[in-house]
């Protein structure tokens, strides 16, 4: 998904569930920020404080990384989730380990990611990582058949779309091109640009086996969005258990009004599609009262300034950068999706996919 999914969509969804403004505009912004948190310098203070602090992502979404640990750092454990082929823990499948790795739709793995996300619920992070979560959930939907790693697993064939946007569709077989004599193996569904994450398109192709797969995106992201819907329901009801097989579908309405969002918004940007849900949101569109939703990135009004400040050069080098501390900064939205994107990665890598013998880091 793209910010239109990650950020908009999940508000929506956070609304319907029952979620008021404050908490929806923060988890959904922590949703979108795993897609902006490229950098892992070291934060350095003025007075010698210093915090520590990850990436979930590489800049510019780079589907060419060869770089291995980076891969099973950022795009395994928060973009392309292992789906173990849809089974359980006590299941192997078929193909060797990096069947385990195949992102699969609302797997087993899946489940014990939120449950693994849901003890935190009474925490001072717990809303950030129920909003990272919604992120990585989401993925499983619109990422399900690729992996995260580079490996002739992702290799796509005779791409076909219903899409009018024949550019794009030849961009992507020119990219498929491209990748089919490169000497490094595609990663994710780089082969296939963002045709998984535009919610409008059906489209299919075939696989690294010759197996003829049809996606319909729309359909694909309801489905998540319904999902997502129970998982918010289980947050607020504080069922750490997760048991979305309990909870009621999205009412149908609801859903309804989402499905014509995704159908009617088809602008190739998804900054673009993004703007259209805002202004459908300000105008209440969808049921719950009209909001003016922002997500700001960079800038004085961002999470990272209001919390860090403008960087200045140190005295000691140029090249140095340090921040004035404040003692507000321990107690910051942008701290604290920090320190839960360490917490998710950490119990992820861990103590989720080793459950389903997955060792990635």
């Amino acid at each position: 998904m793209q910010i239109d999914g990650h950020h908009t969509l999940t508000y929506v969804v956070a609304r319907i569930a029952g979620m008021n403004h404050t908490c929806a505009d923060k988890l959904a912004y922590c949703a979108q920020y795993v897609d902006e948190a490229t950098n892992s310098e070291p934060i350095r203070f003025q007075n010698g404080a210093m915090f520590e602090r990850i990436s979930s992502a590489h800049k510019m979404l780079d589907y060419r990384n060869g770089n291995d640990l980076a891969n099973h750092l950022a795009w395994i454990p928060f973009h392309f989730l292992p789906g173990n082929d849809g089974l359980e823990s006590i299941d192997v499948p078929n193909g060797g380990f990096i069947k385990r790795l195949v992102c699969k739709p609302d797997s087993p793995v899946a489940r014990d990611m939120l449950r693994s996300v849901a003890k935190y619920r009474q925490s001072p992070i717990g809303l950030y990582m129920m909003g990272i979560a919604m992120h990585v959930y989401a993925d499983t939907f619109a990422h399900q058949g690729f992996a995260g790693v580079s490996h002739k697993i992702n290799d796509v064939h005779n791409i076909e779309s219903d899409d009018n946007n024949h550019n794009l569709l030849d961009r992507v077989k020119n990219n498929i091109l491209n990748w089919s004599i490169s000497s490094v193996s595609p990663l994710g569904h780089g082969p296939a640009l963002s045709f998984p994450d535009r919610p409008y398109v059906s489209w299919s192709y075939e696989d690294h086996e010759g197996n003829h797969i049809k996606r319909n995106n729309t359909k694909d992201f309801l489905q998540a969005a319904n999902q997502m819907y129970k998982a918010i329901k289980c947050y607020l009801e504080e069922d750490e258990s997760m048991n979305l097989d309990q909870q009621n579908d999205m009412p149908q309405e609801k859903l309804s009004l989402i499905e014509q969002a995704l159908k009617e918004f088809k602008d190739e940007d998804g900054e673009e599609r993004h703007k259209k849900w805002i202004k459908w949101i300000s105008k209440g569109k969808f049921g719950f009262d009209p909001v003016d939703l922002k997500f700001i990135v960079n800038g004085k009004k961002s999470w990272k300034e209001i919390a860090r400040g403008k960087a200045v050069a140190s005295p000691l080098s140029s090249d140095l950068m340090t921040y004035s501390y404040n003692e507000n900064f321990l107690t910051s939205d942008w701290k604290y999706f920090h320190d839960a994107l360490k917490s998710y990665r950490l119990d992820i890598i861990r103590d989720v996919l080793p459950k389903y013998g997955i060792c990635v880091a």
